[in-house]
């Protein structure tokens, strides 16, 4: 398959009715659900709203250096979106460290540091922009994010005005999420709870995860992942400041209409 340019147009699709929208958290993986807008054409969307990826990679690369290791993107690749016991396998077996530090181990020395940098968290840039704007237009939103709630409180205590937006917030820790991503556990969890009852997966725009959902596909990756994950997306933005909602049917920006 081709790989998807940067900034690239959705390809061409019969889009199906949208009416909701679900942002993912944390820095590189979004995923969408269904929603309509009057009578536009608009998909559920999934966006990673919050800048912490940052921190799970520097306090990563701290750990490593201890055993003249380095961090390595192909482990991010990995990691992303799996529960956190999950990933912290994948992180001691992959790195060769198995022997000498346990996936609990490795979890409780990470939290004590990653503890002290969540509150300094900021949101990505576009984030605000764009849940302003889905809600100024009554877009029903919500977040799915695989952050359990102490993680979830720390990342977004500067941030509550913003999140208080949101029509539910689903945690990695809810009973209803049995796997982490790439499982569609979590969108399809966050589908069924808007009001009403639930949306149809079918109808589903997700920005960076949850293929196998068959949702539609929206990237905003790091530049450092290896470009051949960009092959299961529909679309590959450098930036949520580059998302057109246009694109995808919904209401324009403002500055769109003036």
């Amino acid at each position: 398959m081709a790989e998807p340019s940067i900034n690239a147009s959705p390809r061409p699709q019969t889009k199906p009715r949208i009416s909701h929208v679900i942002f993912d958290m944390d820095g590189l993986l979004l995923g969408t659900i269904r929603f309509s807008f009057s009578d536009r054409l608009i998909d559920r969307i999934v966006f990673a709203i919050v800048d912490t990826e940052k921190f799970y990679i520097e306090v990563q690369e701290i750990i490593l250096a201890r055993y003249n290791k380095t961090f390595d993107w192909s482990l991010k690749a990995k990691m992303m979106g799996k529960k956190a016991i999950e990933a912290a396998r994948v992180f001691v077996e992959e790195t060769g460290i198995s022997n000498s530090r346990s996936p609990e181990d490795f979890l409780v020395e990470r939290e004590a540091m990653l503890q002290s940098m969540f509150p300094t968290t900021d949101l990505m840039p576009g984030a605000d922009r764009l849940i302003r704007h889905l809600h100024a237009h009554c877009v029903p939103i919500c977040v799915a994010t695989g952050s359990h709630k102490r993680h979830f409180e720390l990342k977004t205590q500067r941030h509550r005005e913003l999140f208080a937006l949101m029509h539910h917030i689903v945690l990695g820790d809810d009973a209803e999420v049995k796997q982490g991503k790439p499982s569609p556990d979590i969108f399809l969890a966050a589908s069924r709870r808007y009001e009403g009852g639930a949306v149809d997966p079918l109808s589903i725009l997700v920005f960076e995860a949850a293929k196998n959902a068959g949702m539609s596909v929206v990237m905003v990756p790091d530049p450092r992942l290896d470009s051949s994950f960009h092959e299961t997306a529909d679309q590959v933005l450098k930036s949520l400041t580059d998302f057109n909602p246009v694109d995808w049917g919904l209401r324009p920006f403002e500055e769109q209409t003036s």
